[in-house]
């Protein structure tokens, strides 16, 4: 358990994996069910200007890890917050009680990418870091693995799955007054 969680009343997960692997359905699915506020650092990134401007190559934003982190530290030492990234290195370790690594068949994965229109660099770097899994790894290298979980989520049911996994953990996460 992260060393600030004593004194949230509510706990910070993160959501992480590749693009394509259900980070943002499961998110709101999550927050939803749990009444846990949903942070898309894409979407922040892109309302409050928190990037360098925009990769041409990955067609994406260059985040600004700084003014994220800066935004953020005072609704996650509040805690209640479920934030949805494919990435995770740059986020403070105290911020989080759990952190779900989300992993897809590549075969899926590709599909789902292709259908949002990656194609060349943008799509193989993705499938590549899936492959290799990178991102648990990066997880696992960032934060205690004790709080680090992998969970598969190749379909609609998974994701249901997943969802009702996590909300389990919430329920009996300890609440200290």
């Amino acid at each position: 358990m992260a060393p600030e969680s004593n004194k949230r009343k509510r706990p910070n997960i993160l959501v992480t994996g590749t693009p394509g692997t259900g980070k943002t359905t499961t998110s709101s699915a999550l927050a939803e069910t749990t009444q846990l506020c949903h942070i898309n650092i894409g979407d922040l990134v892109q309302e409050k200007s928190l990037h360098d401007g925009w990769d041409d190559d990955l067609q994406c934003h260059v985040i600004n890890e700084d003014l994220v982190c800066d935004e953020l530290e005072d609704m996650m030492e509040e805690g209640g917050n479920i934030v949805d990234y494919h990435g995770c290195d740059f986020f403070p370790e105290r911020w989080f009680d759990l952190v779900v690594v989300l992993q897809t068949d590549n075969t899926v994965l590709y599909d789902r990418l292709s259908k949002r229109g990656y194609e060349g660099a943008k799509l193989s770097n993705n499938i590549e870091c899936e492959i290799f899994q990178v991102l648990l790894e990066e997880a696992k290298e960032s934060y205690p693995e004790d709080i680090v979980i992998a969970l598969k989520s190749d379909n609609i049911e998974d994701i249901t799955r997943n969802v009702s996994t996590i909300t389990d953990w919430i329920r009996s996460w300890p609440q200290t007054s």
